[in-house]
């Protein structure tokens, strides 16, 4: 019998062939790792950083608040963002909202430690059309949210989901390019990874327009995610071996009911 998130894989490559929020990183443990959990976005002026560190498999907890770090974001108009600890390993800057076409690094020190990263923020591309679509896979049926856009012509873009079901937290659900219908109609498909969606559920979608970097993370995050009994870690774009990622997007919400 197929899993859920491989009747997802499976949907998804047929419709490939036919055509402030909590995001849970679900990392291998790796003890005494740094994790930087750095999702800043337009959604409004508050940036949240979590630094934490990763401890052993069998530990009860899957990572230790990490509580004296010194974190902080630049531009490349050479603005700095300085965030401070307020509890359970965030680091809090409340009047701060990311520009569309500017490059940011992040700088994290913990201890002698100094982890760093980039990334620029792409524009919104917005949606034509939202629908809830029925589809039959495997001899069973499935719900997806469906999102209908216009690609830009000649520009790389790369998308990144989160899904939350009945104002539950917010899951990662998928990662989309426009590499193979750069300029084209296109619709991207979303569901949940761990439960079939369901009539009468309540679904709110977060689309991000995200640079490469985040991307190829999310993307990493993905595939062996979806292809492994034992996944891996998706390869960071944090220096220094730290485990996470550091991603500036734009991001929109949508509303849908599964009739």
């Amino acid at each position: 019998m197929l899993s859920k998130s491989s009747l997802i894989l499976l949907y998804s490559i047929f419709v490939f062939s036919s055509c402030e929020e909590k995001v849970d990183l679900n990392l291998n443990p790796d003890s005494g790792r740094v994790v930087i959990d750095a999702q800043l976005s337009d959604a409004n002026n508050v940036q949240r950083i979590r630094v934490s560190q990763s401890v052993a498999f069998d530990a009860q907890v899957s990572s230790t608040a990490v509580k004296n770090a010194k974190v902080t974001v630049k531009d490349n108009l050479n603005q700095s963002f300085s965030f401070q600890h307020e509890k359970d390993g965030y680091y809090i800057n409340r009047n701060f909202k990311p520009v569309v076409g500017r490059k940011y690094t992040l700088s994290v020190g913990v201890q002698k430690q100094q982890f760093t990263a980039s990334s620029s923020m792409p524009a919104y591309i917005n949606v034509d059309a939202t629908r809830v679509i029925e589809k039959e896979i495997a001899g069973k049926t499935y719900f997806f949210i469906a999102l209908s856009f216009k690609d830009p012509a000649k520009i790389a873009n790369y998308y990144m989901y989160t899904l939350s079901i009945n104002g539950k937290e917010f899951r990662f659900a998928s990662t989309e390019s426009d590499q193979f219908n750069d300029g084209l109609e296109v619709t991207h498909y979303i569901s949940d990874l761990e439960r079939s969606l369901s009539s009468g559920d309540k679904i709110t979608v977060r689309r991000y327009c995200v640079d490469v970097g985040t991307y190829n993370y999310w993307n990493g995050y993905q595939s062996t995610n979806l292809s492994t009994a034992a996944p891996g870690n998706p390869m960071s774009n944090i220096s220094n071996n730290a485990l996470g990622y550091f991603s500036v997007a734009t991001v929109k919400e949508y509303q849908l009911a599964i009739p």
